[in-house]
């Protein structure tokens, strides 16, 4: 029977009881568990193991480039970030609150470190989050025109829980990139968060995104909503001693 029943949980994919399934019934054997109490601790078991394949799946999906956290991130060599504000925002509000994260300051700062902290404690609790650089959003939006998939990218995107985008700064884009870009942030407007990383201020934003219109409506929405990080401290990567 024993055979059978790992048979039939390995045909139903339930892995997490398959793996559990000889010590809980050797369990109940030697301690004498009650039928409900072996199903119940099967389930768990399973129920764990799925939450972990989701998991995984999430952080996959998330193409973080880097596996850091906001737990190993150095506060002590940048005095300037308000610990208590990151700290908030790693509380997760923000995005059942379909509110923006903007992250400001100089190259080497930490912002891209604090921006995927914050996106993987988003992971962590259940949310689909992805992370790209910017040039190549940009350069995979115009992508896009070329072969008509652009309905079906920003359908993708405009979906996702929180949406990170680093380094938005002098980058090289063209009219149809600028135009897109609107168009994404428009549909992710007041429905899902999205945290972007620049070092440049918002004023700045229209030497390489072009139309002053086109641009004030943007930041109109990005801002109306936002949590604006100014990290005005030294670089983290200067060598040390």
């Amino acid at each position: 029977m024993r055979d059978e029943l790992q048979t039939l949980l390995a045909h139903l994919r339930f892995e997490g009881m398959t793996a559990a399934l000889d010590a809980e019934l050797e369990r109940a054997e030697r301690e004498a568990i009650p039928p409900l109490e072996l199903v119940y601790r099967l389930l768990r078991a399973e129920a764990a193991s799925q939450r972990q394949k989701s998991l995984a799946y999430r952080l996959g999906q998330a193409r973080l480039p880097w596996d850091w956290t906001l737990e190993s991130f150095p506060f002590d060599a940048q005095p300037s970030i308000n610990r208590g504000q990151i700290k908030a925002l790693a509380g997760l509000d923000f995005l059942r609150r379909a509110s923006n994260i903007v992250l400001t300051g100089k190259t080497g700062t930490g912002k891209t470190g604090l921006a995927i902290g914050i996106l993987r404690a988003a992971c962590l609790n259940g949310y689909r989050g992805r992370f790209y650089d910017a040039q190549d959003l940009l350069d995979e939006l115009y992508a896009s025109l070329a072969d008509r998939s652009t309905r079906r990218l920003l359908s993708y995107l405009s979906r996702l829980d929180v949406l990170l985008i680093d380094e938005m700064g002098y980058l090289n884009l063209k009219p149809e990139q600028t135009n897109i870009f609107f168009k994404l942030m428009e549909e992710r407007y007041r429905r899902h968060a999205t945290i972007i990383s620049t070092n440049l201020d918002y004023e700045e934003w229209h030497n390489f995104l072009g139309s002053k219109a086109l641009v004030d409506a943007l930041l109109s929405r990005l801002r109306h909503q936002c949590h604006t990080v100014r990290i005005d401290g030294p670089s983290l990567r200067e060598p040390q001693g």
